[in-house]
């Protein structure tokens, strides 16, 4: 005799574990979100590597460090004769890398063993993949905003950066920077590059990204965080330099991407889009009812076509 399959009553550790696996899943999901709506990372004094704590946070949304971000200053003027000195002790002012070509500013200090690390890090990587060289068609300027930092460190780090770089000719394009408070103060202000230092562990809470400014010193470009896109910093260095340098398929890129402020990176213009492709159809269809339109009047020019027959006469 048969005996018919009783269903399977799950147990209360069954349950149990189900529930557990749904409430991780709805936070995994939940902190993805979140992170996905971040676009600038902090560092934070007191914990990790170094005593930075990563954090991130969303401009404009939502804001737990007030004393610590960036404020755009787009197409605001750069203080040039603010006075440093480079990675040689040799005083220098900002308008000894201006003047000629697009400029990368980073703000880093040399001594961070955490998040300033990422982003000049982050930095190398992106300027690796560019088809442009620093030197050539832009230069690169990371000043220390740490007034406690002299040249013998920033030699040091522009030696590691460089190596890293590993690209012939460049030494010239990618200067490291000192200076002292006054002037650290008036370029972090002209920026909006908003830091705290805390006495206790030793350590800056700080911002991560950099900028792109035009010959004249104007800040035309900010990219958040610790990844910079190359196709945007591409396209940031082309727009700075108003068409200066780049190609055709730059400029054709510019229409269809446009730089959003607020996200820090470039989106793809739909609009845009739609009308190049309405154009570029307008076009072919114009085109093709020309074409028809003079063979048509080819045919008329030459007069009827004769008649064959198959008869005899």
């Amino acid at each position: 005799m048969r005996h018919a399959m009783k269903p399977h009553c799950p147990n209360v550790l069954e349950k149990t574990l189900g529930c557990m696996l749904r409430q991780t899943v709805g936070l995994a999901l939940t902190f993805a979100s979140f992170m996905s709506l971040s676009s600038i990372v902090y560092a934070l004094p007191g914990a990790g590597p170094g005593g930075d704590m990563l954090a991130f946070q969303k401009p404009a949304l939502f804001n737990p460090f007030p004393d610590v971000g960036f404020d755009q200053r787009l197409n605001e003027q750069l203080p040039l004769d603010l006075a440093f000195t480079d990675e040689t002790g040799k005083a220098v002012q900002l308008r000894d890398y201006f003047g000629e070509k697009p400029v990368i500013l980073s703000l880093a200090y040399y001594d961070c063993s955490m998040l300033c690390t990422l982003v000049l890090n982050g930095l190398v990587r992106t300027l690796r993949t560019l088809a442009f060289s620093a030197g050539t068609e832009f230069n690169v300027l990371t000043v220390s905003f740490d007034a406690r930092e002299k040249s013998p460190l920033a030699a040091e780090k522009r030696k590691t950066y460089l190596e890293a770089y590993n690209r012939p000719g460049t030494d010239a394009g990618w200067h490291f920077l000192t200076g002292d408070e006054a002037a650290i103060q008036q370029l972090t202000k002209a920026v909006g590059f908003r830091y705290s230092y805390d006495q206790a562990s030793n350590q800056f809470a700080h911002a991560s990204g950099i900028m792109v400014l035009t010959p004249q010193g104007r800040l035309s470009h900010y990219f958040f965080g610790v990844e910079y896109s190359p196709r945007d910093v591409r396209l940031g260095l082309v727009e700075a330099s108003a068409g200066k340098i780049g190609s055709a398929v730059d400029q054709i890129l510019l229409l269809c991407f446009h730089y959003d402020p607020a996200a820090g990176k470039y989106g793809l213009l739909i609009l845009r889009i739609v009308q190049i492709s309405g154009f570029l159809t307008m076009l072919a269809l114009g085109t093709y009812v020309l074409t028809m339109l003079r063979r048509e009047r080819k045919l008329q020019a030459g007069g009827p076509t004769p008649a064959f027959s198959t008869g005899r006469s």
